[in-house]
């Protein structure tokens, strides 16, 4: 593990950003917020830093990468652009959506991206910061959830801080999150297809198409990131669907529940739910404790949350 003398906190201004194009000029890591979590951003086409993403992370290198980039023409540098992207991108971009696409040849970008796939997951981020950032610096910015690979992912500064302090180079301080989930994935191969559920709801991206999405399936393996059987895993075991709390256990509650420790929306607001749930699980994991998770409805961002949370109560190997 590389270990860096001291992670500096870079302010949200013109100062902090240019130091943290320095870093990533000179292969370093920083972690920048975007609307949905913080990511831990390296340029795209430096094996070598994005070789220390993995390392920082202890992420597996089967596991691909996004690519960060400022809006529909970046992209098309690096992706075989379609009319189906052209109607998504252009209805959510920016925004918490990443499209799969085929890789053009001879990009440029390191292989360690897209982790020896013949696809590349793009997406341009709407948080003013890590737009900013992404035109100072000119160039794709390679940025999974920026925590060690397999925890909870980072909302706050704080988070990243505690999961990568000492071993990266900056975070730059946008505050909160105010999505919470990651980016909705949407494959776009023969039939577009939902990769992963997150921060934009599928019911909106299927009106944008005009036809409904074809799932990934469990078996169908890895085509895109955050696909693990078990991800976003907290230190103490957790148990989903729970009416009521056992002994020795903490509760996060959804709605009215009596007796939970923590609460991810008590009025049942799931886009309040999707915001809160990594901070959430951060604060409740003791590492000791086993958490139980009252039911959430699995529809609109509800399929995101209960994504991260069977991940999350997913056996470990």
């Amino acid at each position: 593990m590389c270990a860096i003398a001291k992670t500096d906190l870079l302010p949200p201004d013109a100062d902090g950003i240019a130091r943290a194009c320095a870093y990533l000029r000179d292969g370093g890591l920083v972690a920048m917020p975007t609307e949905t979590v913080y990511g831990l951003a390296a340029d795209a086409r430096n094996d070598r830093a994005v070789a220390r993403i993995f390392e920082a992370k202890g992420r597996p290198r089967f596991n691909p990468l996004i690519v960060h980039v400022t809006g529909i023409k970046a992209a098309q540098q690096w992706v075989e652009w379609s009319e189906a992207a052209d109607r998504l991108a252009g209805a959510f971009w920016p925004g918490p959506l990443t499209l799969v696409l085929p890789l053009k040849p001879d990009t440029g970008l390191s292989p360690l991206v897209t982790a020896g796939l013949e696809t590349l997951a793009v997406r341009a981020p709407a948080h003013p910061l890590a737009r900013a950032l992404l035109e100072a610096f000119d160039g794709p910015l390679a940025a999974p959830s920026a925590n060690p690979s397999g925890r909870i992912s980072p909302t706050t500064p704080t988070h990243v801080m505690a999961g990568l302090g000492g071993r990266i180079e900056a975070v730059l301080d946008g505050g909160a999150c105010g999505v919470g989930v990651e980016s909705t994935i949407v494959g776009l191969f023969e039939r577009p297809t939902l990769l992963r559920p997150g921060g934009l709801p599928l019911e909106a991206l299927e009106a944008a198409l005009g036809a409904p999405l074809a799932m990934h399936e469990a078996g169908d393996g890895i085509s895109a990131p955050g696909q693990l059987q078990s991800h976003y895993a907290p230190g103490a075991t957790v148990r989903l669907n729970a009416h009521e709390k056992r002994a020795g256990e903490k509760l996060l509650g959804f709605g009215p529940v009596a007796g939970a420790d923590l609460n991810l929306s008590p009025g049942g607001d799931l886009t309040e739910a999707a915001a809160n749930l990594f901070a959430m699980l951060h604060a409740i994991d003791d590492g000791v404790s086993p958490i139980a998770v009252s039911p959430v409805p699995d529809h609109g961002l509800g399929r995101a949350i209960n994504d991260r949370l069977r991940r999350a109560a997913a056996p470990r190997g």
